[in-house]
């Protein structure tokens, strides 16, 4: 059974927000096609990215995922892409009901540090990390999106507390896999400093991927408000 331990572990991420979607006050359950359509349209450039550098910059460990490959990628990590976003989604959702103030400033800039973002990437490209200018470059330009033609996430009061909630449950759930360990790193592609078990790359990796999926559900859901 040890094998299908990663498969086990995308539905216990799951299993919370989907138990409680049908609550009455919050009502996620009648965001599920937004959620999950955003999920899906991310899940494209990242199973794409994971795919193409499983085997160098990280790689899977055949106990937890053996005979469950599909592709490059075992099923557990398709299912990642899923299940994560959807719900982290669940989380934005619940805050959006309890701070409705949390609206977007339509007048809100990019913030500077994006212009140092891409220079930073291609300096750490140069040095051979490539894992870690791969992160940075991929939240500068998630970001970007996200203010030009997203959602507005970054502009909205509710960021930080959600930055906040996202950061435990990566602690929790990252700091499982890395622990575990269901993903082994080579080191020469990143920085090699770590929260616990979990590379700092790990966080922006995961950012990325959330901020990216927040921005489209919020696109997704505004004609149902």
């Amino acid at each position: 059974m040890s094998h299908l331990e990663y498969l086990l572990f995308n539905l216990l991420v799951a299993a919370g927000p989907v138990a409680l979607s049908f609550e009455p006050k919050v009502r996620f359950l009648r965001r599920w096609p937004a959620a999950l359509l955003a999920a899906l349209v991310m899940l494209a450039p990242f199973a794409l990215w994971d795919s193409l550098v499983t085997g160098r910059h990280w790689w899977f460990n055949p106990r937890f995922t053996a005979g469950t490959f599909i592709g490059a990628l075992p099923a557990g990590e398709w299912l990642f892409f899923i299940t994560v976003p959807f719900s982290s989604l669940f989380v934005w959702e619940v805050l959006r009901f309890y701070r409705p103030r949390g609206h977007a400033d339509s007048g809100r800039r990019p913030p500077l540090w994006l212009w140092a973002a891409l220079p930073l990437a291609g300096l750490l490209l140069w040095l051979g990390k490539e894992y870690t200018a791969l992160v940075i470059a991929a939240f500068a330009l998630t970001a970007w999106a996200d203010l030009r033609f997203g959602g507005r996430v970054l502009a909205r009061a509710n960021l930080w507390p959600y930055a906040a909630l996202l950061a435990g449950l990566m602690l929790i759930f990252n700091g499982y896999l890395t622990a575990r360990p269901v993903v082994l790193y080579d080191p020469a592609y990143q920085l090699d400093w770590r929260v616990g078990t979990i590379p700092i790359e790990d966080f922006l990796y995961g950012y990325s991927l959330l901020l990216g999926g927040t921005s489209l559900f919020e696109k997704f859901r505004r004609p149902h408000g």
